[in-house]
């Protein structure tokens, strides 16, 4: 894969995160009974981020989950053989909740809909909305974000890389080529 351009670098990731605070927080009118839930990998620590970021507007400490979505993929079979199950690790009650569901790319929709799923087999909340930092276009099914911090118009053989500080040792985002 080839570097065709960097989308955003890290203090655009920061900026936009801050934006997408303040509009969770105005659709939603405040904090009352809101969480955050991230998709593993890298949505884990976006959900922290906003988490932080609506802590530091408000002064109330955001719940944040992990939600793995592995065994509720509808390609599990084209994944791997023996796919690696990682924890989901929701320290709270989601009943009732007002769960903001935080993924770093929306492409087909397809890891979203698995993490509805996966949702609902923890609990019974009373909305989910979702965020994300890119949304690229090409959904396969009607699935549309809530809250997004940029739109990237792709081709299919185009790749969107999130790069993250916790788990890439740098923030940015890329498109790739072959």
């Amino acid at each position: 894969m080839n570097l065709k351009a960097v989308i955003m670098k890290s203090e655009d990731i920061d900026r936009a995160l801050i934006r997408l605070a303040h509009q969770i927080l105005e659709k939603n009118g405040g904090t009352d009974n809101l969480c955050f839930i991230g998709i593993k990998t890298r949505g884990v620590p976006l959900a922290r981020r906003l988490a932080k970021n609506v802590e530091q507007i408000t002064g109330e400490k955001m719940p944040v989950g992990e939600l793995d979505i592995t065994l509720y993929r509808d390609d599990l079979s084209k994944v791997a053989l023996d796919p690696v199950i990682n924890q989901t690790s929701i320290p709270f009650s989601i009943d009732e909740k007002v769960i903001v569901l935080v993924d770093d790319v929306i492409y087909t929709g397809r890891t979203v809909r698995a993490a509805l799923d996966a949702l609902v087999d923890v609990g019974r909340p009373a909305k989910i909305q979702l965020c994300v930092l890119i949304d690229r276009g090409h959904s396969e099914l009607p699935i549309k974000a809530n809250f997004v911090g940029k739109n990237i118009p792709t081709s299919k053989s185009e790749v969107v890389a999130v790069n993250l500080e916790e788990t890439d040792r740098v923030s940015n985002v890329v498109i790739l080529e072959n």
